[in-house]
């Protein structure tokens, strides 16, 4: 394992050595951020010309439902070791509720639904409960850690219900990650990196159903392919968002944390923030 680690580890030296910076969108994106009343973190790689912008993109932010990416690498890892099969009969039970608004708690207890069908509500529509229920079956937060460290990524983590990560979780909550690991995560999949090229295919697909499309997605063509996955508590708001168009491929994640706008309107500070950001960057690469 350590091996696999040390190899990745200097793939992605050698990537970041060849990358240059676009300093022209980092001005212009560092006024956008600027005056933003909480902490931010930018990532944005330009896949066509390997160029990058990167803004506190190393510091360490709550994932919020950013987390059910590294979980559904830790179910599909599940699948390709046939410990799991992807249209697979599941029984809900009670004991896996998650009080709030999510659909598969509306379930029965006893009642049937498929593991893909599980996945989609997790990523499709963020379901806190499906999500739960996939972190355990994808072999619990320790298991998916772990699958995060083999890919070179030091800083995402689960940190719920995860043995040895209670100080973790009481200052990130759920999960934590950095603008440029999440967005490198991102671009493992999408160069079908993760686990196989079957693997990463089928995440990319299921990644490209969000539900929630007001904030980042609203400022991308909806006939453009996206893969996202966006996370959202009082303090901290975030998106992951892989944009494939006719003339420009790209990836960036915001991260924010400590917001002073906890509100859950529209107008929000940190989603009105990341709705510039991604016009910005939609109109600079096309």
């Amino acid at each position: 394992m350590r091996i696999v680690v040390l190899i990745i580890a200097c793939f992605f030296s050698m990537q970041v050595t060849a990358q240059k910076t676009d300093h022209r969108l980092t001005k212009q994106i560092q006024e956008l951020i600027q005056g933003f009343r909480g902490e931010t973190g930018v990532y944005v790689h330009d896949l066509e010309k390997n160029k990058v912008v990167a803004i506190n993109a190393d510091s360490v932010f709550p994932t919020a439902s950013m987390v059910k990416i590294p979980i559904l690498v830790g179910v599909m890892d599940q699948i390709s070791k046939g410990q799991l099969k992807y249209h697979q009969k599941l029984t809900y039970k009670d004991s896996l509720l998650y009080a709030g608004e999510d659909i598969l708690g509306s379930f029965k207890s006893g009642e049937q639904i498929e593991l893909s069908k599980v996945m989609m509500l997790m990523l499709t529509t963020s379901d806190n409960t499906a999500s739960l229920w996939l972190q355990s079956l994808g072999g619990t937060g320790t298991h998916i850690n772990a699958l995060m460290d083999s890919l070179g990524l030091q800083f995402t983590r689960v940190n719920s219900r995860t043995p040895g990560r209670e100080a973790n979780r009481n200052q990130y909550g759920w999960g934590q990650t950095t603008p440029a690991e999440m967005a490198r995560l991102m671009e493992m999949i999408v160069n079908k990196k993760v686990i196989s090229a079957a693997a990463s295919e089928q995440m990319l697909r299921l990644l490209g159903r969000n539900y929630w499309d007001e904030e980042a997605l609203s400022q991308v063509p909806a006939g453009v392919f996206v893969a996202s996955k966006n996370g959202a508590v009082n303090a901290s708001r975030s998106e992951v968002l892989y944009v494939n168009a006719d003339d420009a491929r790209y990836i960036f994640c915001i991260c924010t944390k400590n917001n002073q706008d906890q509100s859950w309107g529209p107008t929000n500070e940190a989603w009105m923030l990341t709705k510039k950001l991604s016009a910005l960057l939609w109109k600079y690469y096309n």
